[in-house]
């Protein structure tokens, strides 16, 4: 069947521009005018629905783009416009929409658009799990790595929790102050003041002999499992996760 006028579908009901029908109607009267003396005996939301169509209008030698009023009619509202015409081309529109009716009442046609409408719910319901699979896949990650934080009350040094995120300890650090948790004072790292006093390190003594035999000590910085739930936050809030939540690691 040759195509008259354009049809669109909408919510699974055919709808026809009004622009699109008063140019195949051929009419002559403004369109403005055309719809005024035309539309009152139809109810708005009912058989139409204002809208508006871009369209483009020559502008001192390049092209602007207007909006331009129109409606989208039922196939009803649109073969009753077509007899008020009262023009051959009237009734040659009305028996195309009568046609187009015909072709979208037919059980078959009914049928395939059932289909579709399943196989597109179907397609939905597939991505909704993926997406559900995936959050769940994240949430099991994070899961994980907490489980791993809260299984180990113990401090650890800074080159076991490195190790988490696949860094050296020399790297780690220079990482934790890049993020913004730290910084070097006299050699030694220190917590910035908005981390410090929070339970996040702890300092261990241990001894050692020097290169002359002598006996020394040093104090050094162990991360608290509060201080490790502080490091996984704030890394990950700059797109940095470790090992075990990364994709791209098998």
């Amino acid at each position: 069947m040759q195509e008259l006028i354009r049809i669109t579908v909408q919510n699974d009901q055919q709808l026809v521009s009004a622009r699109d029908l008063y140019k195949g109607l051929e009419l002559k009267i403004r369109f403005s005018l055309w719809v005024s003396k035309n539309f009152d005996s139809f109810e708005e939301g009912q058989d139409f629905t204002s809208v508006s169509a871009d369209t483009e209008v020559s502008n001192n030698g390049g092209v602007q783009v207007r909006k331009l009023q129109d409606y989208l009619l039922t196939i009803d509202m649109a073969k009753e416009l077509c007899m008020m015409s009262k023009t051959e081309k009237g009734k040659e529109v009305r028996k195309y929409f009568i046609e187009v009716e015909r072709k979208w009442n037919d059980p078959q046609e009914i049928v395939k658009r059932g289909y579709a409408i399943l196989q597109n719910e179907n397609t939905q319901l597939k991505l909704e799990n993926k997406n559900l699979t995936i959050q769940l896949e994240e949430s099991n990650k994070k899961a994980d790595y907490l489980d791993v934080i809260l299984g180990t009350p113990d401090a650890l040094a800074i080159s076991q929790i490195a190790a988490d995120y696949g860094y050296s300890a020399v790297n780690f650090n220079k990482l934790l102050h890049k993020v913004g948790i730290q910084h070097k004072v006299n050699g030694q790292w220190i917590l910035y003041k908005a981390y410090m006093g929070k339970g996040y390190v702890a300092s261990k003594a241990f001894t050692f002999q020097d290169h002359r035999g002598r006996d020394r000590s040093r104090t050094t910085t162990y991360w608290t499992q509060a201080g490790r739930k502080l490091i996984y936050d704030v890394l990950k809030d700059n797109d940095i996760l470790p090992l075990i939540e990364r994709d791209d690691i098998a």
